[in-house]
């Protein structure tokens, strides 16, 4: 195959120089993953080799700028993701550049991985989603996104946010304080993506007038829950009753988003977890949908994608 020359500009030295990285080391990282030759000229670059490597090294420097101009700072963990989706032959998708939802703060938020974009647009056409994924692929944070967004476009008129409170290995009688304070550190990853995307204070002053409730799954009985944007994290630690109990609770013109990793459930051994049940049980409703995420949508350090890898070929071996 005969070898082909593209060029690349970018709008300015400062996004060029943000894609090289300091020292040209983001570059150099390009340069020994993709069997292409990059010489860097200013804001332009001249890409040399054979045509779909070429094309392959100029996605991923498309997709790094998209993720510069969205305002982020690069880091090598950005150059992982953009590599590892050509290495996988993964068209960088242009959605990924549309924005969810942007923060107080001017903080844009959008879909990292093609994995996360078809999350949220199964969010948006389904009246209840099921996000099942690996640590560290957005899954609780991104429904939270979501869920912000139609409290602020008026979809619905509040935030439900609820875990199932089982121990990782603790015992809760062991944490200090009341039931309460006992509670609250199982609750405190959906405190945390809250404060995120609403702020400190517009967090507090919408769980203070009881438009975003966070409580534990038990405190979901008996009610009947309407016009609310409702997430369940952590559901691979549901019974089959406690999940039936929860999605039997959905009132008129609400949206549910239920979340988990099956490859992580602390339940009593000889219990089964709903969620992994309960995929063979309602895959076949029109207003349901299944979300799954893996490895490649890591969003958290690439070392967490090798660990998550490794774990998946440990027990295929077994």
């Amino acid at each position: 195959m005969a070898e082909i020359e593209k060029r690349v500009a970018f709008p300015d030295n400062k996004a060029a120089q943000s894609i090289y990285g300091p020292g040209d080391e983001f570059l150099n990282i390009i340069r020994a993953s993709l069997p292409v030759r990059i010489v860097a000229q200013g804001n332009e670059m001249i890409i040399t080799g054979k045509e779909d490597e070429v094309d392959r090294a100029v996605k991923v420097f498309k997709y790094l700028l998209t993720q510069v101009q969205s305002g982020k700072e690069l880091s090598e963990t950005d150059l992982d993701y953009a590599l590892n989706k050509q290495k996988e032959s993964q068209e960088v998708s242009e959605k990924l550049k549309d924005v969810i939802y942007m923060t107080s703060r001017g903080k844009k938020i959008v879909p990292r991985t093609k994995g996360q974009w078809l999350y949220v647009e199964k969010i948006k056409e389904k009246d209840v989603v099921f996000g099942i994924g690996p640590a560290g692929t957005g899954k609780t944070y991104l429904a939270v996104v979501m869920a912000v967004k139609y409290l602020r476009e008026k979809k619905v008129n509040r935030i439900i946010l609820t875990r199932p409170a089982v121990e990782a290995g603790e015992k809760l009688g062991f944490l200090p304080g009341d039931l309460q304070e006992k509670i609250d550190p199982y609750l405190r990853p959906l405190y945390d993506s809250l404060y995120d995307v609403l702020g400190y204070e517009l967090a507090l002053k919408y769980i203070e007038k009881g438009i975003i409730e966070i409580a534990p799954l038990a405190y979901m009985r008996g009610r009947t829950l309407d016009e609310s944007f409702i997430i369940l994290d952590e559901a691979q630690n549901t019974t089959p009753e406690q999940i039936k109990m929860f999605l039997t609770r959905i009132g008129l013109q609400s949206k549910v988003v239920v979340t988990g990793d099956i490859t992580q459930v602390d339940l009593p051994k000889d219990t089964e977890s709903g969620l992994i049940l309960i995929q063979n049980i309602l895959n076949n409703i029109d207003e349901i949908g299944f979300s799954y995420l893996k490895s490649s949508d890591v969003v958290r350090h690439k070392v967490v994608r090798k660990i998550i890898d490794a774990y998946d070929a440990y027990y295929k071996s077994k």
